[in-house]
């Protein structure tokens, strides 16, 4: 549960990352879990599945709401992850989904000729359209080589739903390296962490690529620093000595998919980055729709990008009419243009935090990269200090200025300061999940019986009822970063 200490961080390098097929061993930490996934689908369909394929969770270190805006995160890759067992079936197209918590999530039959994701009015999409989405992915890559080869599919997982660990992501790109596989399709990971990133679009989510670049990139004692622009690249990253991560659930949930909350902040980013363009003269104002790309056609630094922020974006609120005024359009425009589906209601934009929080947030990623490299090559408490205060700075923004926390979640965080441990959400917030840093793997389990009893013990009964009698194990655990996407075959 420790990061290991050994080593710098080395780039991945420019050559292509295959998702390489592997025996699973009797020995492997998974193996119970992937017998009791093929016991089920053995039941379900009457044989063995072809393959397995795993896909993990994953926790942001630091670097929360700044991946659609192009600019690099610092995250793990957890050992909750996504499996599905896969046989694949030529002499028809039918999509068999079974899911292994059948009482939850009911089983779904589709017809790959004639593959359609259809999303409720109201409320989260439903399980299977998740798996769609990567199947849609997939059927979009390949284009005329696309096969509706049938499938059937059986599905487990322990990443908590709807808790920042990136439970949707780890199920869409699991859907999608399923089915590249089944369709011969080359594995390289870079791109289909890519394919992966696009397709959440189907389910209305505006993704920026972090959740799928961890879940195929990561690797066993590392995070990664993970960048978007000019192109997907991870970067391991040695975290400092000894430091221990806990993840803690507020068991707070909310759906990035089935509220609008998510793609308001995406929107409010996109349009304060047309507003500074504008600001700075560009004839392409229109066209800029990523804070990273004006600070490169403008050759800005961070700290020349915050005085851009606070000279030119003055006031707390905006109104519709102030945006239509300043970008020299209708309101008709503005709803067509720049708005999306679900936030059309949208009548106040609050441009100056949102973008203060994102070009401070990316300052800060890049800084606790810069310490951890220089932690590397020796022990320093001061250093490890400063990623302590990085953490803490980064969820008061996260508070303060994108407004992305929850009661519950600031419960956690009270405690945590109580302890003296740094800790921040992690994931899209508005509940979930915070991870914390903790100075030892002493430390850590003192830490998470402090959370035990302040936190845990004082839960609603039916959550008590849910959790405690297996001593909120599923709900606050202390983690290593793990491997990224795995595929084995029987």
């Amino acid at each position: 549960m420790t990061a290991n200490g050994n080593g710098t961080a080395q780039d991945l390098g420019a050559g292509i990352e295959i998702v390489a097929p592997q025996k699973l061993q009797p020995e492997s930490k998974v193996y119970g879990r992937v017998q009791q996934l093929t016991a089920f689908f053995k039941q379900q369909f009457g044989a063995n599945p072809d393959f397995i394929v795993r896909v993990p969770g994953r926790v942001n270190i630091i670097g929360e709401h700044v991946d659609y805006c192009g600019y690099s995160v610092l995250p793990m890759a957890v050992s909750q992850s996504i499996f599905l067992a896969v046989a694949k079936n030529p002499s028809d197209s039918q999509l068999q989904l079974r899911n292994l918590e059948e009482a939850k999530f009911t089983g779904y039959d589709a017809d790959l000729k004639t593959l359609r994701i259809e999303l409720p009015k109201s409320g989260g999409p439903a399980w299977y359209n998740y798996f769609l989405c990567g199947i849609k992915g997939i059927q979009e890559s390949l284009g005329s080589q696309w096969k509706p080869i049938g499938m059937r599919i059986a599905v487990d997982g322990n990443v908590p739903l709807a808790a920042g660990l990136s439970s949707s992501s780890a199920m869409v790109s699991s859907a999608v390296l399923a089915t590249a596989h089944v369709q011969g399709k080359k594995l390289d990971r870079r791109e289909l962490a890519s394919i992966s990133a696009m397709c959440e679009q189907y389910i209305g989510t505006h993704s920026g690529g972090m959740d799928q670049a961890i879940a195929y990139l990561g690797r066993v004692g590392c995070a990664h620093h993970i960048e978007f622009h000019p192109k997907l690249k991870g970067t391991p990253v040695t975290l400092p000595a000894g430091k221990c991560f806990v993840v803690a659930n507020s068991l707070a949930q909310k759906n990035k998919a089935a509220s609008s909350d998510y793609n308001e902040r995406v929107v409010e980013c996109r349009l304060a980055t047309r507003w500074l363009a504008k600001r700075k003269g560009l004839i392409n104002w229109e066209d800029i729709v990523r804070f990273i790309d004006l600070e490169e056609a403008c050759q800005m630094d961070n700290e020349t990008f915050e005085k851009l922020i606070k000279d030119n974006l003055t006031k707390s609120n905006y109104t519709r009419a102030d945006i239509c005024k300043e970008l020299g359009v209708t309101e008709q425009e503005l709803e067509t243009k720049f708005l999306s589906a679900n936030t059309r209601h949208m009548e106040q934009f609050k441009l100056r935090q949102r973008a203060l929080h994102v070009i401070q947030e990316s300052g800060r990623v890049a800084k606790f990269r810069k310490i951890c490299e220089e932690l590397a090559g020796g022990a320093n408490k001061e250093g490890a200090k400063q990623l302590g205060e990085l953490m803490r700075q980064s969820h008061e923004s996260l508070r303060e200025l994108y407004e992305c926390s929850h009661p519950d979640v600031e419960r956690l965080i009270a405690i945590s300061n109580q302890q003296n441990v740094s800790a921040r959400v992690t994931g899209a917030g508005w509940g979930g999940c915070i991870v914390a840093m903790c100075d030892s793997i002493e430390a850590a389990d003192e830490y998470i019986k402090v959370l035990k009893r302040d936190y845990y013990a004082q839960l609603p009964t039916h959550l008590l009822e849910r959790h405690q009698p297996n001593n909120f194990s599923e709900v606050v655990f202390a983690t290593l970063p793990g491997n990224g996407a795995e595929l084995y075959i029987q």
